[in-house]
């Protein structure tokens, strides 16, 4: 086998969370950051909260409220026949009339 291929091992590395928590673990790296981590995960801690660094659940809210706006006001299709075939009703009346 060939020597001094693996990377240099260090047990004594602080990994540091967004929030603030720390902890030493072992790793290749001297220093490691995260976003996440067990003190503020919404899975261990059972809050719920959106975490969010690129706006991309409020951009998708925002797209789904728009699109609920629109459905809101759009008439549906059986609407719209309707009004069709009422109009159609009233101008084949309005020509037998004449």
């Amino acid at each position: 086998m060939k020597e001094k291929i693996h990377p240099k091992y260090s047990s004594n590395v602080t990994v540091t969370c967004a929030c603030g928590n720390s902890f030493v673990t072992g790793s290749t790296k001297e220093n490691l950051r995260m976003e996440i981590c067990s003190a503020c995960h919404p899975f261990y801690t059972g809050q719920e909260r959106l975490v969010d660094t690129a706006r991309r659940v409020e951009k998708f809210q925002e797209k789904m409220s728009k699109v609920n706006a629109a459905a809101e006001t759009r008439k549906g299709k059986k609407v719209k026949t309707a009004a069709r075939k009422t109009k159609a009703n009233a101008e084949t009346k309005a020509e037998v009339a004449k």
